[in-house]
């Protein structure tokens, strides 16, 4: 028996990274994988990977900000059967401090980062209550200490951490879990483009001094995320809730 046999799974922001790595994992693991992610084009050939890999996924294009369209979409997805599975992915980065991120900017983190992941649960709820479920939530150590010009981010990702805190007591009767992890820097797509795009010609030297940022050396992968995740989300955790999951190379507890 596979660790997430039959169990219905949706999956936001994952078409890319840490969300094509857990929906990858998850329907190699038996779970019936429903990613939601607004790159039609990444989520399809994701898809295909993971049908031709023997898996079960489909592809749902959605703007978590909108409560309106994830209440359609989930009602699509789902119909009157239960969802067993609820990862929050979905999220942009933002760069700047308090007194240089503009309003517009904060606000579209906030809509994504913080609303996005309130809408998912909200509307996700309905569909657990009867049969219990686990939420994770991806956050960042971003939430838990001070990163250099990521205020907006770090904002959101410390409201993921209260809202996953205040999820797990709310819930405790319903058989519902809700656990967070804190991902510090991570080899993804958006990493290498950023390289590119601010430091065009060292971006070998860059990429060498953000991975030696972590105690351990070097960056984690996708993969590694996806591992944790996949722990989580299966029965043999079902004693953990209300927690946040460091993974991080020793970044939180080790850099003094």
């Amino acid at each position: 028996m596979k660790r997430l046999e039959n169990k219905t799974v949706v999956i936001t922001g994952g078409a890319s990274g840490i969300g094509a790595a857990i929906s990858m994992l998850f329907a190699k693991e038996g779970a019936i994988v429903h990613l939601i992610d607004t790159n039609e084009v990444l989520s399809q050939e994701l898809i295909l990977q993971i049908i031709q890999n023997g898996g079960s996924a489909s592809q749902h294009v959605c703007d978590v900000s909108i409560q309106s369209e994830v209440k359609h979409c989930l009602g699509l997805i789902l119909g009157g059967d239960k969802l067993n599975i609820l990862v929050n992915n979905a999220g942009i980065a933002h760069i700047g401090t308090a007194g240089s991120t503009e309003e517009s900017d904060f606000d579209r983190v906030m809509r994504i980062n913080v609303k996005g992941y309130y809408n998912m649960i909200h509307e996700s709820l309905p569909y657990m209550l009867n049969n219990g479920g686990s939420i994770i939530n991806i956050a960042s150590v971003a939430g838990s200490v001070g990163i250099k010009e990521r205020f907006a981010y770090s904002t959101s990702k410390a409201a993921t951490l209260g809202m996953t805190l205040s999820v797990a007591k709310d819930y405790l009767s319903a058989g519902i879990r809700c656990n967070s992890i804190s991902p510090a820097r991570i080899h993804t797509p958006f990493v290498d483009k950023f390289i590119s795009e601010n430091y065009a010609g060292k971006e070998s030297e860059v990429f060498d001094q953000l991975s030696k940022t972590q105690p351990l050396g070097r960056m984690g992968s996708p993969e590694e995320v996806a591992n944790l995740a996949l722990y989580l989300a299966s029965d043999e955790a079902s004693f953990l809730t209300g927690c946040d999951y460091l993974i991080d190379g020793g970044f939180v507890k080790l850099n003094n």
